[in-house]
């Protein structure tokens, strides 16, 4: 019998995540915190990959393991161009692709993808990703806005998102590409996604200033006060809250959710009003999911490492629960969910697709 070693590597906007499995059993797994003044100090995620890279083998060697002893590399990924769903072998093109930020977007989950090739090919071993957070698989009607050529993207927690809904199906005896379900990942970024069939049709861009705001991210704002506050400050600030400076940071300067949620048990005006237009705000991002899918909604799904607070979970409950079942899920199997597709790939029980280097949505020719 082998006993391949896995590497799992999850770098997300306020944590790195690391699992060790050898086959399915999974040797461990361990997270470090990396709070805003932290990662602030970086100007970009790409100038995050040598501290990434030193908290992953730091991970290891504590456990008593080394980069040498892995078989395959697993990143998370994103900031490509966009892609299918699934797993997806790494090759240099993805990697470039990924740290020159084709996609648009610089999310520190492209350091998965990153760390996952370095690794693998300093080793020879080989390297993939799955899920990435801008898989594709929107309705037209969710992509055009109110200006000719500018589309909307998507951006989601595909990765958590995909395995939450999976796993839930096969709860109740079904299967993935037979529900209507919202799902829901709240956690240093949050975005609702309306899964139809199996398809993610429409989704917030948690990381792109849309839906609710986060421990790390502004949110919705109207457009109009964007501009007003942009004659007081620079683009790369703009661009900085729509993904790490926003939200809890830009309110209290940090993403930690526990001191935020300490404030509010000790009666902090300003904090409670925060954190409780958070859990309206996502409401509201349900309520527009459930038109999407008209009304045929099998049920509402809650996951991330936020579910945890018994009053989101109650405040959500409280506006939504007319909609459709809740079902709440803490935390994410992401790690699991990025290592068993790949053993299937490696045992050519499924067959890994390979990054094409185009985006799966340039434009109608109708309109461009």
């Amino acid at each position: 019998m082998p006993t391949r070693k896995l590497l799992v590597i999850n770098p997300g906007s306020t944590s790195t995540k690391v699992s060790l499995f050898c086959e399915k059993e999974c040797l461990f797994t361990e997270s470090v915190f990396h709070d805003a003044p932290e990662l602030l100090s970086y100007p970009t995620a790409n100038d995050q990959l040598e501290m990434r890279k030193k908290v992953v083998t730091t991970i290891l060697e504590k456990h008593g393991y080394s980069l040498s002893d892995v078989d395959v590399f697993i990143g998370r990924g994103g900031c490509a161009y966009s892609q299918v769903s699934g797993v997806m072998e790494i090759d240099e093109l993805l990697r470039n692709d990924t740290m020159n930020d084709k996609g648009g977007s610089d999310h520190p989950s492209k350091l998965g993808v990153m760390m996952a090739y370095d690794f693998g090919c300093k080793y020879n071993k080989p390297m993939y990703t799955i899920d990435p957070i801008n898989v594709d698989e929107f309705i037209p009607e969710a992509r055009v806005t109110g200006i000719k050529g500018l589309y909307r993207r998507a951006q989601t927690h595909a990765l958590n998102q995909k395995a939450t809904a999976r796993l839930h199906a096969e709860r109740f005896g079904k299967r993935y590409e037979d529900m209507n379900l919202i799902v829901c990942h709240i956690d240093g970024g949050i975005t609702i996604t309306a899964h139809e069939k199996g398809r993610m049709i429409d989704s917030t861009e948690g990381a792109g200033g849309d839906g609710p705001f986060s421990p790390t991210r502004l949110g919705s704002i109207p457009i109009i006060e964007i501009l007003i506050f942009l004659k007081n400050h620079t683009l790369d600030e703009m661009h900085d809250m729509c993904s790490r400076a926003g939200g809890f940071v830009s309110h209290f300067g940090t993403s930690n959710s526990d001191t935020i949620h300490k404030r509010v048990e000790e009666g902090d005006k300003h904090a409670t009003l925060v954190w409780n237009t958070v859990i309206y705000q996502i409401a509201k991002s349900i309520g527009e999911m459930s038109c999407v899918l008209k009304g045929k909604v099998d049920g509402i799904i809650l996951t991330g490492g936020l579910v945890r607070f018994k009053d989101i979970v109650e405040g959500i409950e409280d506006r939504c629960s007319w909609i459709a079942p809740i079902f709440v899920y803490p935390g994410e199997v992401e790690q699991e969910a990025m290592c068993y597709p790949v053993l299937d790939v490696l045992d050519k029980k499924i067959k890994a697709a390979k990054y094409t280097g185009k985006p799966i949505f340039s434009g109608f020719d109708f309109i461009d």
